[in-house]
């Protein structure tokens, strides 16, 4: 079972430290009272206004800069599609652009260039737009077959529905692999949306991500790659099949990438559900305070028929409750974390986020 690149997959059937800066953010770390998520989050993460002399320069100097470009379908907007929208923004573009979508289904495959940075795709709370095609890796190879491709550096998405509506593989399929996003850039924050599809719904290919309030939906390792993640109070939704798997991280190396789920919950009606497997050698995928259901797998993870990854993976679980959270019944190589070793994957200096991390924007 192996993967071509950072993040293509090539399933078969599946049996059964880290040192961080310190943090620069006062009260950066992650309270384990979920109702104190909102209070927290808006006390450590200031607008940029009140944070010009720690954030990254190149990024205060775009925030200040501020454009929005209305994409609607119905008329009244300056583009009606979204692909146009992102084409007409330059490259080498040095403020932030937000293009405002309005509500309904754009069928639509959308790729942001590494030479368009600082772009917001916005939708409306009360009407989500959904950004939806039907690519698989039989047309497009995996890691190109998403609806929407981020290549870009400080991409913010908020109330935008991301879908790749392809079909469930069939048991036993090849090239299946249908994404819903590919997000490749650094220092990208997704607030308020949600992933549809079915095998590798979410390709974490690498940077530092924040994903807060979302809803990722999948079967087979439908949140994959080698980012530096948190995932803050995000449902991942499993989806029945004969085989499901929620993480395959990709770390290979003693660096400094991996997932933290914080405050999430795991639902849905898939039983025997691996909290991860060990794709490459030394994946890292920590779980805290996290709900977990009944559908989950009692051994936990899996090492993907590679023993000699038992001694290389980091597995951790932290404080989560729910039916599925019970660690006695744990593969040996998932670990128990106590309080100093959860530490470092509860503060936002995991993902070096006092230099990048803004609110969600407000248009």
């Amino acid at each position: 079972m192996a993967r071509m690149m950072r993040c293509v997959a090539v399933h078969a059937p599946l049996i059964t430290v880290l040192l961080v800066a310190s943090s620069v953010i006062s009260g950066d770390t992650i309270p384990a009272d979920k109702s104190a998520l909102s209070s927290w989050f808006k006390e450590s993460i200031k607008p940029y206004t009140e944070r010009k002399g720690t954030l990254d320069p190149k990024l205060a100097t775009a925030e200040e800069g501020k454009k929005v470009i209305k994409v609607s379908q119905g008329g009244g907007g300056d583009f009606s599609t979204i692909a146009d929208a992102i084409k007409s923004i330059p490259d080498g573009n040095t403020e932030r652009v937000i293009i405002f979508i309005g509500g309904g289904e754009y069928k639509e495959k959308v790729t942001i260039e590494r030479t368009k940075p600082f772009v917001t795709l916005y939708g409306s709370p009360g009407a989500m737009p959904t950004i939806t095609h039907a690519g698989t890796a039989a047309n497009y190879g995996t890691v190109n077959s998403a609806t929407l491709i981020v290549l870009s550096d400080y991409f913010v998405a908020a109330n935008i529905i991301f879908e790749n509506s392809s079909p469930k593989p069939a048991p036993g399929a090849t090239n299946g692999q249908a994404l819903a996003l590919r997000i490749s850039g650094d220092k990208a924050a997704f607030h308020n949306c949600k992933f549809v599809g079915f095998q590798d719904t979410l390709c974490d290919d690498k940077g530092h991500h924040f994903f807060k309030d979302c809803h990722i939906a999948g079967t087979v390792d439908f949140i994959f790659g080698s980012g530096t993640s948190i995932y803050l109070n995000t449902e991942l939704s499993v989806v029945e099949d004969s085989l499901t798997v929620i993480t395959a991280q990709g770390r290979q190396t003693d660096d400094d990438t991996g997932f933290s789920f914080v405050h999430c919950s795991i639902i849905g009606s898939a039983k025997g559900t691996f909290l991860g497997r060990a794709w490459m050698p030394k994946p890292r995928v920590i779980y805290s305070y996290t709900t977990m259901g009944s559908g989950v797998n009692p051994l936990g993870w899996s090492d993907n028929f590679h023993p000699d990854r038992d001694k290389t993976v980091f597995y951790g679980e932290y404080q989560n409750s729910g039916p599925g959270s019970s660690v006695s019944g744990r593969v040996p190589f998932s670990k128990k974390l106590t309080a100093k070793e959860a530490h470092p994957f509860l503060t936002l200096a995991f993902i070096q986020g006092s230099s990048w991390l803004l609110p969600p924007p407000s248009v």
